[in-house]
């Protein structure tokens, strides 16, 4: 069969990963190519191994016994593969490389600052590239390495872990107070000078629960930027919502209806599975998640 000598190992991936997934379509999500491309390439992996390699039922596609006796070989092929390309770009298989991380701007200014020093320190052959983004990194396309959330990732193939709740509370600056007095009641806010989401309606959403009935038009200052918000608020332009942990060692910031209960933050350090226990991956992962936890409480 002179054909095997042309099947490569992508052949064998795209033919696990279908069988892993059971469907085309899921399994090129988890590739990231499109359904037509890996489509040809189970087709070529079949014509060059001579036989088919799955059936169509009623769910998608089922693995032939042909294809159930070779895919133990096929992901050692793409662990060796995998391996090789790791040393084709220079990486060592010790706790050393780049490791590209991704959070959200407030958290990135705010919170990780320090522990990133730590990381840095403790693992000085590691390097950090960090994404400071608002907007979802897809860990599937190996956008980042790790991801923190402040939402529970539904992605494929993703392993998560819950590292605790960022409590939120009402601030105003110091300044304000003393010019404008502080609320004493929900109600007593509607006197008050508000800083807002532009387009985002979380806040509103949140204070309307609380049995207010706002509108966007009550906020006097919008912003969708979290860190113009917080600053915004420290500059004296009204009550705003701000992170429990970063109000507390903010200087001239005081806390306004601290009896009030507000929804929490919850914080999710992601990464994909295939790359978790990569030793720099790995290394990163623990310290951030020891870190990012001791913040949470």
């Amino acid at each position: 069969m002179d054909s095997l000598h042309d099947l490569d190992w992508t052949l064998l991936r795209a033919v696990g990963a279908v069988a892993d997934h059971g469907s085309l379509s899921a399994a090129a999500a988890v590739l990231g190519q499109s359904q037509p491309t890996l489509g040809r390439q189970v087709r070529a992996a079949e014509g060059a191994l001579g036989q088919p390699l799955f059936r169509r039922h009623a769910r998608g596609l089922e693995p032939t016994e042909f294809c159930r006796m070779i895919l133990p070989a096929a992901t050692q092929m793409q662990e060796a593969a995998r391996r090789v390309a790791l040393l084709a770009a220079g990486e060592a298989p010790d706790a050393s490389g780049r490791v590209r991380l991704t959070a959200s701007v407030f958290v990135t200014t705010h919170i990780l600052p320090p522990i990133l020093a730590q990381i840095r320190a403790a693992h000085p052959k590691i390097a950090l590239d960090v994404v400071a983004s608002d907007t979802t990194e897809n860990l599937l396309f190996h956008e980042a390495d790790i991801a923190l959330r402040m939402y529970r990732p539904t992605q494929l193939d993703m392993i998560t872990r819950h590292l605790g709740v960022l409590p939120l509370g009402l601030y105003a600056s110091r300044a304000y107070a003393e010019a404008h007095g502080v609320p004493e009641s929900l109600d007593d806010l509607r006197d008050h000078g508000m800083v807002g989401y532009d387009r985002d309606d979380r806040i509103i959403r949140a204070i309307r629960e609380m049995g207010m009935p706002v509108t966007r038009n009550w906020f006097t200052t919008t912003t969708d930027d979290q860190v113009a918000y917080w600053n915004f608020v420290l500059a004296g332009c009204g009550v705003g919502v701000g992170q429990r942990v970063v109000a507390e060692r903010t200087e001239g910031i005081v806390r306004v209806l601290p009896e009030l209960e507000l929804p929490s933050l919850p914080v999710w350090l992601t990464a994909h599975q295939r790359l978790r226990h990569q030793p720099r991956v790995a290394a990163v992962w623990e310290m951030l998640a020891e870190g990012v936890g001791e913040v949470c409480g």
